[in-house]
């Protein structure tokens, strides 16, 4: 007889570990609190705009690439890609940017226009990235279900054991000295959710996955991804439920049995939660829960967000797809996040605008925006405080590429700290999950598979291997090789 899974929510962490236990041979059911799958990659229409709600860079093209083939499709079996070029815009201040473009010797022209000298550091640096992510990404991202140190340790690694133990900021400042370019290189690592100089210095393959990999962009957005692999998961079975709130895990003493959805118990022989750890152990009884609130509250969070999804009536100048706006301090607006939480003084923000890329996302003759803010989890979010800082941002932006835009906007949204917790159960409304912090990376992450729970499992940015769209499919594959299934 099937094994029977159930599986709380639609992020690609759950996407992915439905296709995996399905193909495995498992009766897989999948439950969504909300209307649209795809968990924080849900996307809306809106008076003609379409708007992917959250991840929009797609970097690390080869981690979707072997999703894919361990199903015998290939990406293009179901959207198209794009590469973009310019990759992004980077704003400095008025008249003052940095095209980043398509190919590493293109990018090395640019460093050495802005630093004479630079290219040859470059290419020694993204060289080393390129190493390190061949270890990471290739080698041993698929191979660590955080159980054990014995992990990270290979031949590899323990020549590269100095990486560990200095930090991005440190190199990134030993081998460039113009503050632009040091703001680019340290840029990447908002995708692991943590400060420069609180990553291990082995973290620079995300270097390689942007100046070596490049940025790509599929013509409906990130939910083609989710399209994708809930095609994948219906051909194999999965059944996928919206509109499911989970009321409890059910239990029999230790074991999990099954859930209760909508006030209707549904048995099962697995659990698996890709919604919020926290919030996931909030539905067992007290005694069954791993990690007490102590622990959270001195775990270091990626950072929240504030969203803003616009609709402008006319077409935007001297911007691209993506831009990221640093013409303020980038230690400042770390140090907001991480050491001193509050709302930034003189926020980084970035912005993009798919349309610029696929027009038939914004009506004929207009454009789509999408503002983000990074902040600290767990601030006070009101109506109040989302309009003061959307006047700051687009009076920047308006500022720093000389047009007036804010006239202009016809379709307006925004979604901040309160949002992330309503509609994702989000700890502390977290965006992005834990940091990847040395003393938060592979084994010291909250566990795949319950301590004290039997049949009960987790996957997703909260538990290994970490935040990103590219590592969430990755817990959804690694996650099912814990499974007692034979």
């Amino acid at each position: 007889m099937k094994r029977k899974v159930v599986i709380i929510g639609s992020g690609f962490s759950s996407l992915s570990a439905a296709c995996y236990l399905a193909k495995m041979g498992c009766k897989v059911d999948v439950f969504e609190k909300n209307e649209a799958f795809g968990g924080r990659a849900r996307q809306f229409k809106e008076d003609g705009f379409t708007f992917d709600m959250g991840p929009s860079w797609y970097w690390m093209p080869d981690v979707f690439e072997k999703f894919f083939k361990d199903f015998d499709k290939k990406p293009e079996d179901f959207y198209l890609l794009k590469k973009l070029n310019p990759a992004y815009h980077v704003y400095f201040g008025k008249n003052d940017f940095i095209a980043i473009p398509d190919s590493l010797d293109k990018i090395c022209e640019v460093f050495e226009n802005e630093e004479p000298g630079s290219s040859k550091q470059l290419k020694k640096f993204i060289s080393k990235a390129k190493d390190n992510y061949k270890i990471a990404v290739t080698d041993m991202l698929y191979k660590m279900p955080g159980l054990s140190p014995l992990e990270l340790i290979s031949l590899d690694t323990i020549k590269r054991v100095g990486y560990f133990f200095t930090n991005i900021k440190r190199e990134v400042h030993k081998n460039f000295k113009n503050p632009k370019l040091r703001s680019i290189l340290e840029f990447p690592v908002l995708f692991l959710g943590a400060e420069s100089s609180n990553t291990p210095a082995f973290y620079n393959f995300m270097n390689y996955a942007d100046f070596g990999l490049g940025t790509w962009q599929p013509t409906n957005g990130f939910h083609d991804v989710v399209n994708a692999m809930i095609s994948i998961g219906k051909s194999l079975g999965v059944n996928y439920h919206n509109n499911s709130t989970i009321n409890k895990i059910l239990t029999d003493k230790n074991i999990a049995t099954g859930i209760q959805v909508n006030g209707n118990v549904i048995n099962s022989d697995i659990v698996l939660s890709g919604a919020d750890y926290n919030h996931t152990e909030k539905l067992l009884p007290k005694d069954l829960r791993q990690y007490s609130d102590k622990y959270w509250s001195n775990k270091v969070l990626a950072p929240s967000s504030l969203l803003f999804y616009l609709g402008f009536d006319k077409k935007i100048n001297n911007l691209a797809h993506h831009n990221l706006f640093f013409d303020t301090s980038f230690d400042l607006h770390a140090k907001e996040i991480y050491k001193d939480p509050q709302w930034p003084s003189e926020p980084l923000f970035y912005a993009n605008f798919t349309s610029m890329t696929n027009e038939h996302t914004a009506p004929k003759g207009c454009e789509n925006g999408f503002i983000l803010i990074p902040l600290a989890p767990g601030l006070e979010d009101t109506e109040e405080l989302r309009e003061k800082y959307f006047n700051i941002v687009l009076d920047r932006i308006e500022s720093i590429t000389e047009q007036k835009i804010k006239k202009n906007i016809i379709y307006k949204k925004s979604f901040c700290v309160s949002d992330f917790i309503d509609e994702y159960n989000s700890y502390k409304g977290n965006a992005y999950g834990l940091a990847n912090t040395l003393l938060q990376t592979s084994f010291l992450r909250p566990k795949l598979k319950s301590k004290l729970v039997e049949n009960m499992y987790f996957t997703g940015q909260l538990s290994v291997p970490g935040p990103g769209v590219p590592p969430a499919i990755v817990s959804g594959r690694i996650s099912f090789r814990t499974y007692p299934l034979d």
